[in-house]
């Protein structure tokens, strides 16, 4: 089978099971890279190869020239996931019978830590919102859900009014891969849900809009939070996931256990959550070396 009639399956197969268009993009991307160096590699022309010409040092030869070019290691990475994905398929299917990938090692990833904002800084942010008109009361509600819940970006721009049980302190989102879960809000976004809603004069189901009626962009809401960071003059930079970050460091501060912290989070694997771990751990460290006189 020719290497583009693969792909066709598996692109068909990456939307039967609700990936996003962003990483069904990402891997016919890396995969269309890759079958241009190996066919390069076979000595013949990209449209005439085949899925079973292609082998293991095609792979390794591929991941060689990507490290020569100085591709960073979690690109490597994730390319290499998506020819996993792409053999594995094929395997799965009986249209090839080895896995060519099967015996190519991962690249060893140095994991970084992810940045969050101390809690000072959090609560002087909550505080720069101006809840005297609608723009102003919306902007808190987001302040409030994605720190206060540790929601995603797409899953904020995603909420519906529909979603809200504020009754009950739960909204409902929908997060990666289309799985929804349930994650508790404060009283504090429960009021500011309340205020902007209360606010508002139209009949639109989505919970958060902008100032022609429509739906937020994830562009919009890293557009408020910057101008909400200018206005108290932080000099770091902030995105919205930094606030995810410090909402999970926050709770494992205050003596969150790790798999409580997993699923607010919506996280698939413990792994993903164990990051924030060494985070507070970095954090002890720091403060013991500032204050404890023969640390220094």
């Amino acid at each position: 089978m020719l290497v583009d009639e693969a792909l066709s399956l598996f692109v068909g197969y990456q939307h039967s099971q609700n990936r996003s268009e962003h990483t069904v993009v990402a891997y016919q991307t890396d995969l269309g890279q890759f079958f241009r160096f190996a066919a390069q590699d076979k000595g013949i022309e990209p449209e005439k190869l085949t899925v079973d010409r292609i082998d293991v040092y095609n792979v390794r030869s591929f991941l060689g020239v990507l490290a020569e070019h100085g591709l960073a290691r979690k690109s490597m990475a994730r390319k290499l996931a998506a020819l996993r994905s792409f053999f594995k398929f094929l395997c799965r299917k009986e249209i090839l019978k080895i896995n060519p990938v099967q015996r190519v090692a991962s690249p060893k990833l140095g994991r970084k830590l992810p940045h969050f904002l101390y809690l000072d800084q959090v609560e002087g942010l909550l505080r720069a919102a101006d809840c005297s008109n609608l723009l102003g009361c919306r902007d808190q509600v987001i302040l409030e859900l994605l720190y206060g819940s540790g929601l995603r970006v797409s899953e904020l721009i995603g909420l519906n009014r529909e979603n809200l049980d504020l009754d009950s302190g739960l909204i409902r989102v929908l997060g990666k891969g289309s799985k929804e879960r349930i994650v508790p809000v404060t009283n504090y976004a429960i009021q500011a849900i309340k205020v902007y809603l209360g606010m508002r004069e139209d009949h639109n189901g989505a919970l958060l809009l902008n100032y022609q009626g429509t739906r937020l962009s994830d562009r919009s809401i890293r557009r408020i939070l910057d101008k909400l960071v200018s206005k108290i003059s932080l000099e770091q930079h902030v995105n919205p996931h930094m606030l995810r970050h410090s909402f999970a460091t926050h709770l494992l501060d205050g003596g969150a256990d790790l798999r409580s912290v997993q699923e607010l989070l919506g996280h698939q694997k413990l792994s993903s959550t164990q990051i924030y771990t060494h985070l507070t751990r970095e954090r002890l460290k720091e403060v013991f070396t500032q204050a404890h006189p023969r640390a220094k």
